[in-house]
């Protein structure tokens, strides 16, 4: 029986993912430099403390790292100010969940404010006793120590808990260290067949009525 539900952010919960598509270029060229690389890919698993240090040793950037990371959030604090939404059937899935007594957080490599002001925006703060951050715990999802300190903080068991994620490689670290996984369809996930094979279920939205059978 679900007990805990541990839910990504950008691609699961949010339709934000297009953000991310060209930041780190966008960035990059403020500064009058032309990226040599797909960055979307490098940053796939970097925290933008991260991506900010990757920026100085591979781009010559000599902003310190805490002036990359907030000229980035301000490039996006516009965006998820007003045109970010709820992913398809999220809003209903939630109260469903608080109905039956689920406890419910958010693991996410997005910034604490971001995350605070958009979900109040949205309306479904208020479903969430906790907000994981990759930068507070000081790990990406390329390692299971997100996971594994909002599973401390529910008291559940792995098996009572699932996570929720859209990105291939986070879902891949969450299974191998013995979660429950449910792969969230997004558009920019690139490879849903390896998603959609990997995870334990598979939804397309949240109104998918599997995710009443977990």
């Amino acid at each position: 029986m679900l007990k805990g539900a541990i839910f990504d952010l950008d691609g699961t919960l949010l339709d934000s993912m297009f953000i991310w598509e060209t930041i780190g270029e966008d960035y990059l060229r403020t500064l009058g430099k032309e990226p040599h690389e797909d960055l979307k890919e490098t940053f796939m698993t970097l925290t933008l403390e991260e991506a900010a240090e990757y920026y100085r040793e591979h781009y010559g950037v000599t902003l310190s790292v805490k002036e990359i990371v907030d000229s980035v959030n301000a490039m996006v604090e516009g965006i998820y100010r007003t045109k970010v939404t709820l992913k398809p059937g999220i809003a209903e899935y939630l109260r469903w969940l608080k109905e039956n007594g689920v406890k419910m957080c958010v693991a996410t490599v997005t910034d604490r404010y971001l995350v605070e002001e958009t979900l109040e925006r949205l309306g479904i703060r208020h479903y969430f006793s906790e907000i994981f951050t990759c930068a507070e715990v000081g790990f990406g999802k390329d390692k299971p120590i997100i996971y594994r300190k909002a599973l401390k903080h529910f008291g559940t068991t792995k098996e009572e808990t699932c996570i929720f994620e859209d990105a291939l490689f986070a879902l891949k670290t969450a299974k191998a260290d013995g979660f429950t996984t449910v792969g969230v369809y997004d558009r920019h996930e690139n490879r849903q067949n390896e998603l959609q094979s990997l995870a334990d279920y598979y939804i397309r939205d949240f109104a998918d009525s599997i995710l009443k059978t977990i």
